[in-house]
């Protein structure tokens, strides 16, 4: 008896670890239990979307921080979107569209989203639950490209083939039906009073329209290339226009009919246009680069992002202004980070650029960054690019607010 009570003694001991006389495994269990789970990364910007086919279209929902994607298979997608990794999830897609979606846009109360497409057919879907409320099948004769919501009863569709339309919703029909462009609409415009809208067209024109008394007023004077986007800025006594020549078009409110100053940006076209300040714009271009501009002064304030060697479809800003969205032939949605672009002071006087200088980088995530693989790739077409601007001098930036320079 004595003897088992000192194996017993023994045995015990042995699987003492410490001092404190604990069992081993129950330390390893404590070690265990004190390791916290790690926290989710929070990132800059929301992780990159991929999806299976090109997008064409994006639009940022009003009051949530929910993205809405349209592609060329004619499926449309929601996400939500977050910083933190992991937490930007799909919520629901549709299929309805036959063919490529061309554009979309949420009602002011973000319970409805609009979408046009290339078969010739407007869509309102239900937000929350992702259902089809409403269809025109026929809406235009030819592909739809542009869609514009007035306010929470109009809605302006562009097509193929130059034709405006304004929808009264409340019954489903337009009440007006315009074709005063040669060639497509590429995007539209509305002045604050709801009164005058502005279209872009590839005939190199912009439309001047009367939506009050509905009615045409009329056509700019044609500008080299297609215009491709138009923008209303500085308080609305600017209209800007981007065009496939990579030149930006400034007009005065209430002068359409000419150009009062012309901005030729070092980029080989101007397809999409968000204003985020009165006088602070980003452009995108088929070259895969978004830039941001200050008008009049007509500076190239720097690079926001870029999808490299990839043309982007269409850029978007966010509702608080934090975030731009742009799509590109790399079947990508990227998120950039333009917080701070309405904090840049852009001086009066314009310094020749150097030969050999980068595109400025405005972010992280921009061209120019140390562990950015393209940068030096893009290093070598900017310094090209600075070349030809010396030799151009300083008549196509522009000087002034007061249009110094104007054609």
């Amino acid at each position: 008896m004595a003897a088992s009570m000192q194996e017993v003694g023994f045995s015990a001991f042995s699987n003492e670890t410490d001092l404190s006389g604990k069992d081993s495994s129950d330390t390893k269990e404590e070690d265990d239990a004190t390791e916290e789970p790690k926290e989710p990364r929070v990132r800059e910007t929301p992780e990159d979307i991929r999806f299976e086919a090109i997008v064409n279209t994006l639009a940022f929902h009003p009051t949530r921080d929910v993205l809405a994607a349209g592609d060329i298979d004619g499926d449309i997608y929601v996400y939500s979107y977050s910083c933190t990794e992991g937490e930007t999830k799909e919520l629901w897609s549709s299929g309805h569209h036959l063919k490529s979606c061309r554009e979309l846009a949420f009602s002011q109360d973000g319970q409805k989203l609009f979408s046009v497409s290339k078969d010739k057919s407007i869509h309102i879907m239900d937000v929350e639950v992702g259902k089809l409320v409403t269809r025109i099948p026929k809406a235009h004769s030819v592909p739809i490209n542009a869609l514009l919501l007035i306010d929470e009863n109009l809605l302006a569709t562009g097509d193929d083939g130059g034709t405006l339309k304004v929808w009264d919703m409340r019954k489903g029909t337009a009440f007006m039906d315009l074709k005063h462009h040669e060639d497509y609409i590429s995007g539209m415009a509305i002045d604050q009073a709801k009164k005058i809208l502005l279209t872009s067209s590839g005939d190199g024109t912009m439309g001047v329209f009367n939506i009050k008394r509905r009615r045409f007023d009329l056509l700019s004077e044609f500008q080299s290339g297609d215009l491709t986007s138009v923008a209303i800025m500085k308080r609305g006594r600017k209209v800007v226009c981007g065009s496939s020549e990579g030149t930006v078009y400034i007009f005065n409110w209430n002068g359409f009919g000419a150009t009062s100053d012309r901005f030729a940006i070092r980029a080989e076209s101007v397809d999409c246009i968000v204003p985020i300040t009165d006088s602070i714009l980003c452009v995108a271009s088929m070259d895969g680069v978004i830039r941001a501009i200050n008008l009049l002064p007509n500076r190239v304030l720097g690079s926001v992002g870029q999808h490299p060697g990839e043309p982007v479809e269409q850029i978007a800003r966010s509702r608080d202004t934090r975030f731009l969205a742009s799509c590109a032939h790399d079947q990508l949605v990227k998120f950039w980070d333009v917080s701070g672009l309405p904090d840049m002071a852009v001086s009066d006087y314009r310094r020749r650029k150097k030969k050999g200088g980068n595109l400025k980088s405005l972010s992280k995530k921009a061209f120019g960054t140390s562990d950015d693989f393209f940068s030096g790739l893009v290093g070598e077409t900017e310094d090209k690019k600075d070349e030809e601007e010396e030799e151009e001098g300083d008549n196509d930036d522009g000087g002034d607010d007061s249009d110094s320079g104007s054609d």
